[in-house]
């Protein structure tokens, strides 16, 4: 690569960026700007799936790297060769159900893996350091009450204990060694590409297929929605303007009970709300998540552009028009596109 053809640009390590708000981010990104250069890193994981970003593969400022986060060498090596000055970390196991089943492998890669970027990033003096979080680290409020960013860190689950100690160490890193680092904290997201373990996109194609929608415990635990795109757009704007050292919340003010949202999925797919099953509470189940937003809307502009009713709509015929999408997912012959793409280059 030549020099000169970085000069001008913003060299981005996105980790995790072949998954579901990743790979959102990186199409968004390259199809409106293009001063990003962005090196993607991402271990394809079962949730990681190249399909992503088929609008992407083919741009000149995008390269794709198979590889892990944890591994020290390889890490290095990529910021020595592309000179990277800047990290997106959207790396991590993120579902709370898999991480009661089995803890290890989320602090491996959600601490550790964070730990390799951040000693990585102060060795080669980058510009930014970009921690994409969850509101999950502030742990469950009650019937009232919203979620701002002095509210203490109280995470419930092995995955947000792990988002937190993540967190934690990339402002240590900040405070002791003057690493330029931001921090945004985003409510539940949804939207194409979403891995079918998630509510939405599980409830959506158990509906399609007739199949039972496991609901836990009284279908009443409330999280505050936020269309990916907005996402993406906050994310944007707090690369760009956000202030070193700060964090950020991220939510659209769409609280809504599980209940609520599944009968709004079979409604607009005709179905009969007999598809519902009560199951049993998962370990731990926060009870309520609610995001005030007020801070990176006073002080950099943001606001939610989709109301929740419209992008919904969207999400649901995504999954209605890209059937062979999550058929590939819930059959694993997604994990053959990347061979297929990658096997002779």
């Amino acid at each position: 690569m030549e020099d000169s053809f970085l000069f001008n640009m913003k060299t981005i390590l996105v980790t995790g960026g072949a998954g579901f708000i990743g790979s959102n981010f990186i199409n968004y990104i390259l199809k409106n700007r293009d001063d990003y250069f962005i090196i993607n890193l991402d271990k394809l994981t079962y949730a990681g799936n190249l399909e992503n970003l088929k609008e992407s593969e083919t741009n000149k400022n995008y390269i794709f790297v198979k590889g892990d986060i944890t591994n020290n060498e390889l890490v290095n090596f990529l910021f020595g060769k592309y000179k990277i000055k800047y990290v997106i970390n959207f790396a991590a196991e993120s579902h709370v159900d898999r991480s009661i089943l089995g803890a290890e492998v989320f602090y491996r890669t959600n601490v550790i893996g964070t730990n390799v970027l951040l000693e990585a990033a102060r060795r080669f003096n980058i510009e930014k350091f970009l921690q994409i979080s969850t509101d999950e680290v502030y742990g469950s409020l009650g019937p009232t009450g919203l979620f701002t960013e002095t509210t203490p860190l109280s995470p419930n689950s092995p995955y947000s204990s792990s988002k937190a100690a993540a967190d934690m160490m990339a402002m240590a890193y900040h405070h002791t060694y003057g690493l330029p680092v931001v921090i945004t904290r985003c409510s539940n997201n949804y939207g194409p590409y979403q891995f079918p373990e998630k509510l939405i996109p599980l409830m959506i194609i158990n509906a399609l297929n007739n199949k039972k929608l496991p609901i836990y415990g009284d279908g009443m635990n409330v999280r505050d929605w936020i269309y990916v795109i907005d996402h993406n757009k906050a994310v944007e704007l707090v690369f760009e303007k956000g202030k070193v050292g700060e964090v950020y919340n991220v939510g659209a003010s769409n609280e809504m009970p599980n209940l609520q949202i599944v009968k709004l999925i079979l409604k607009h797919l005709n179905k009969n709300e007999d598809l519902i099953e009560f199951v049993k509470d998962r370990p731990g189940h926060d009870r309520r998540y609610a995001i005030d937003s007020s801070k990176i809307q006073n002080q950099l502009g943001w606001k939610p552009e989709f109301t929740f009713e419209s992008a919904i709509e969207h999400t649901i015929n995504w999954y209605l028009e890209n059937k062979s999408w999550w058929e590939r997912i819930l059959t694993g012959d997604y994990l053959k596109y990347y061979s297929e793409q990658y096997s002779n280059r």
